[in-house]
């Protein structure tokens, strides 16, 4: 493991040094990023969150090498590279820990979690960089056997009888509930103006198009941020705070100089340090309920109150079923927003699973009178994502599922 502030110990330089080196950059260090794009062996991916990072290391074929910032949105570098190598066994790509200070227990954690490198900022060349990389990566190609590769895509294949499934299955109930789909859109209408339908951007195993029936007033998204901070049920008696422009940076005090830490940021009226403003912001997201439910939503129209306590909102899915968007059984499919919140450590492996119409945490909560703690609703996320991981998934499995959620239809209050 490397560390240092301003020199650089040259590490070994192996042959075949002309070769592209590809690196997925995680983080926000514009300076850092033009560093490495500079350099024409770099070839270069930057996202700067946890969980657009795993659709594109599911989505693309894999980097030489991850650069991940200490603190990005979704939580820490250490819990994204223990997620990386406990959870889904990825150890052939080289994980490269970046912080803006040293930090001593920080870096102790880091040698004890066997991160391959830790770099207080700025970057080093990038010539030993590359080389360093280079060396990892062949090191790490002789311990791990080439028919067990590292790549995320294995664990998302759909089951060949869950896919044929499904598009029978939602097929059949389209075609069946077609006239009465009709009548209910006609009510939808004619209690307020506006499309019938709705359309928002879901993430599940990555983003698409979400449809439902509409069972609110027209533009009810632009009050879910003031309802949320009033009504949410998953939301914690202590509200956290916004960003604190008044308050000085710790590093910029620490470091004695006149400018500042890092590049300043003009925000509003506010200027601040881009190192302090993620400092908070990452302290904010950690504090925040990642699930928004709103306690008796005045934004629900009469018919949406109806069609939601029995699900019918819900119907239009199964053309996202038919598409291959969602599963029949699977985990929710989340708002941006929400999904941004859940890419810490464990909770980030319920991305794993198919997202779906109906599943674990639904069937559950009828159990528990209609609510259920973000503890619980993640864990049972979880739980359905381990039989994929475990290679243990059954259509009966999921049959079951369907089974119990019919008289989850009729509970009182809508899941």
């Amino acid at each position: 493991m490397i560390l240092s502030e301003s020199k650089y110990t040259k590490p070994l330089v192996l042959q075949n040094t002309e070769s592209t080196v590809s690196i997925l950059y995680l983080g926000k260090s514009s300076e850092a990023v033009d560093h490495l794009s500079r350099h024409e062996g770099v070839s270069l991916a930057t996202r700067d969150n946890m969980l657009s990072a795993l659709n594109y290391l599911r989505t693309k074929k894999n980097p030489d090498a991850i650069i991940c910032e200490l603190n990005i949105p979704g939580g820490t570098a250490l819990e994204f590279h223990q997620f990386l190598r406990e959870k889904l066994h990825f150890t052939r790509v080289a994980f490269i820990l970046v912080s803006h200070e040293f930090i001593e227990e920080v870096y102790k954690k880091a040698l004890q979690s066997r991160v391959d490198d830790f770099y207080v900022m700025p970057l080093p060349p990038v010539d030993d960089l590359l080389s360093r990389i280079r060396f990892i990566r062949e090191f790490r190609a002789k311990e791990t056997p080439e028919d067990d590769p590292d790549n995320l895509t294995s664990l998302y294949k759909m089951p060949v009888s869950k896919r044929v499934f499904d598009v029978a299955f939602a097929s059949a109930t389209l075609i069946l509930l077609a006239p009465f789909l009709l009548l209910v859109m006609a009510a939808i209408r004619l209690e307020s103006k506006g499309k019938v339908y709705y359309t928002s951007k879901r993430v599940g195993r990555e983003p698409f198009n979400f449809y439902k029936l509409r069972s609110m007033r027209v533009g009810a998204d632009a009050e879910l941020s003031k309802l949320a901070e009033q009504k949410n049920k998953y939301a914690s008696e202590t509200k956290p705070a916004g960003i604190d422009f008044t308050r000085p940076c710790p590093r910029c005090a620490v470091s004695g100089t006149s400018g500042s830490c890092s590049p300043i940021l003009h925000i509003g009226s506010h200027d601040i340090c881009e190192y302090w403003y993620h400092e908070q912001k990452a302290g904010i997201a950690r504090t925040k309920s990642a699930f928004i439910k709103i306690k008796d939503d005045p934004r629900i129209t009469r018919v949406g109150k109806v069609i939601r306590n029995f699900s019918i909102d819900e119907l239009p899915q199964l053309l996202n079923v038919i598409k291959g968007d969602m599963s029949l059984v699977g985990n929710r499919p989340l708002p941006v927003y929400e999904a941004e919140k859940l890419t810490i450590d464990q909770t980030a492996k319920r991305f794993i699973a198919p997202s779906g119409l109906t599943g674990l945490w639904q069937v559950e909560l009828r159990s528990k009178s209609g609510f259920m703690s973000e503890d619980e609703r993640k864990k049972l996320d979880n739980q359905y994502a381990d039989i994929f991981i475990e290679g243990k998934y059954t259509l009966w499995y999921d049959l079951k599922l369907i089974l119990r959620t019919i008289p989850a239809l009729f509970q009182k209050e809508s899941v």
